[in-house]
């Protein structure tokens, strides 16, 4: 198998629509290289967030760098990756992108009121739920004019969630 025929598959969505849960589980039964997208933020990022200040473009242009040379960097080691990363806009997207053929979205959607009360109930991450407004006014949902992106319903048990995101990857690589 190639690099580019290597997937690798970027689970997005604004905070709180179960990326982490949904990747890790998925990455675990697919045996999948995972990487988690906020360990590459910059920490005068994360201190901003944590002050309850919501990031700009200009905030996320080196994190969303740093992500598209990690998914580079792990096609080329392992034949299924799993990134988490918000990936807002689709110009955020195209950074991710970048030179990396094989890039596929994978979109966590859900209602605000289901994500707010998700936020509500998690504790020790830097993103306040009183940023979640921010997230979904940023929020650039994918259309069908962008290629290789896939909606997830998030409004079911996160079980459901996670057969039918190990369905989408399933049904473009053949892992088992």
């Amino acid at each position: 198998m190639t690099t580019q025929d290597k997937p690798i598959f970027v689970l997005m969505g604004v905070s709180g629509c179960g990326k982490s849960a949904v990747a890790k589980q998925v990455a675990y039964n697919l045996d999948a290289s995972f990487l988690d997208g906020d360990f590459l933020h910059p920490k005068a990022s994360i201190l901003k967030m944590q002050n309850g200040t919501s990031l700009n473009d200009e905030d996320r242009m080196p994190w969303l760098n740093l992500i598209s040379n990690a998914a580079f960097a792990m096609c080329n080691v392992n034949d299924v990756s799993i990134i988490i990363c918000s990936a807002l806009k689709r110009k955020y997207r195209d950074i991710i992108r970048g030179e990396n053929k094989n890039i596929h979205f994978i979109y966590l959607k859900g209602s605000y009121d289901v994500i707010a009360k998700r936020l509500a109930k998690r504790k020790g991450h830097y993103q306040k739920s009183e940023m979640l407004q921010s997230q979904f006014d940023t929020l650039e949902e994918p259309t069908i004019h962008e290629k290789n992106v896939y909606t997830v319903n998030i409004e079911q048990p996160l079980t459901d969630v996670v057969n039918d995101t190990e369905q989408v990857i399933r049904s473009i690589c053949n892992c088992e």
